[in-house]
């Protein structure tokens, strides 16, 4: 595979770097409420560049908004609503959505005037969607949500949550099913979760939240499928292994000390294998490649964020500081790296062929 830019793709680069310069604010980097600096990036046409024009975007190649995807995290910007509305809940609705829910949800999360966030994990089903207990009982007028979610990133902020749940009666996964959930209904009720980075986790809990059949995303009983069919693309790995590339450069703000250049070497060797592996997975955007680029670049950076203390110790900078609070996240959310690794077990054979 040629990883390559064509003119037009390295003009793009350039001038999405340009006008990513200067744009964030160390209140922004830092966890604070970044919808105003997503305004701006929607302003710029930033956001949704894959999308068809008349829902918001550009009409590009999904090369265009990879490209987007890397400079928006080299730049330090906060990447948990341009993974979560865009490339998670923007895509599905663009391919599994109804014709009314793409013109209603898609050119605001484009422009950045809405923000979406994803429900599925569960406080005693963890990453096992199979498992999940919230239920969508049927109504005269649509469905009743009850349950409670947990680990959703920016639902505090976010417009529009992409819930999973259960329909009874319908039998194993047929049970489960999509639904936009208006994340300021009667019913929701979000709690921030303390933790160590600064973007926080949340609890979502839903008690008898009503949505209407227009909610329905994909067709009832269709959700594990698309759930299936949309994890790949949250796994695709520029958020972490461009994590990986930054981390690396604050190891190497502290100059050079011939005791670690090999050391040092091998991972700057290992920090363009996991760009190119990402790279890759965007090309293929199927359950193996995606596997791999999620659990080497989310393991790498993490590997990164704790030499980069060590190297600076004890006078720690912020920067530093916030990555090793953030690293071990990062292994966490998207999918476990145990995930990860199970995923490539049951594709052994395969998984050689496309990585080896």
């Amino acid at each position: 595979m040629d990883f390559g830019h064509t003119p037009e793709e390295a003009d793009f680069r350039d001038h999405v770097r340009d006008h990513l310069r200067g744009m964030v604010s160390d209140a922004e980097m830092s966890g604070a409420d970044e919808r105003p600096l997503y305004r701006r990036l929607g302003a710029a046409g930033l956001l949704g560049v894959a999308w068809p024009v008349e829902y918001g975007g550009q009409g590009r190649s999904t090369v265009f908004q990879s490209i987007v995807s890397e400079e928006i995290v080299r730049a330090g910007i906060p990447d948990a609503l341009f993974v979560n509305g865009i490339l998670t809940v923007g895509r599905l609705v663009l391919n599994a959505g109804t014709p009314a829910q793409r013109s209603r949800l898609l050119p605001g999360l484009a422009s950045g005037e809405i923000f979406a966030g994803v429900l599925y994990t569960e406080p005693e089903a963890g990453s096992d969607l199979a498992a999940l207990s919230t239920t969508a009982i049927p109504v005269k007028d649509g469905f009743v949500l009850s349950g409670t979610k947990v680990f959703g990133l920016k639902s505090g902020i976010a417009d529009v949550g992409l819930c999973a749940a259960r329909v009874p009666g319908r039998g194993g996964y047929a049970e489960i099913t999509l639904f936009l959930v208006d994340m300021r209904a009667e019913g929701v009720h979000i709690t921030a979760l303390d933790g160590l980075p600064e973007e926080r986790f949340h609890v979502v809990e839903l008690d008898d939240v009503r949505v209407t059949p227009d909610d329905v995303v994909g067709g009832l009983g269709n959700g594990w499928s698309m759930v299936l069919e949309a994890l790949p693309y949250e796994r695709i790995g520029f958020d972490f292994s461009i994590r990986a590339e930054r981390w690396y450069g604050l190891v190497r703000q502290t100059g050079d000390d011939p005791a670690d250049t090999v050391t040092s070497a091998r991972y700057a060797a290992r920090v363009e294998a996991a760009r190119l592996l990402s790279w890759k997975a965007s090309a293929a955007v199927d359950s193996v490649s995606t596997s791999v680029a999620k659990w080497y670049g989310s393991e790498l950076a993490a590997e990164l964020a704790g030499w980069a203390v060590r190297k600076h110790a004890p006078d720690i900078p912020a920067e530093v500081e916030r990555a090793y609070r953030e690293a071990p996240g990062l292994t966490l959310s998207g999918g476990t790296s145990e995930m990860m690794l199970q995923t490539l077990a049951q594709h052994l054979p395969d998984t050689v062929d496309r990585v080896g």
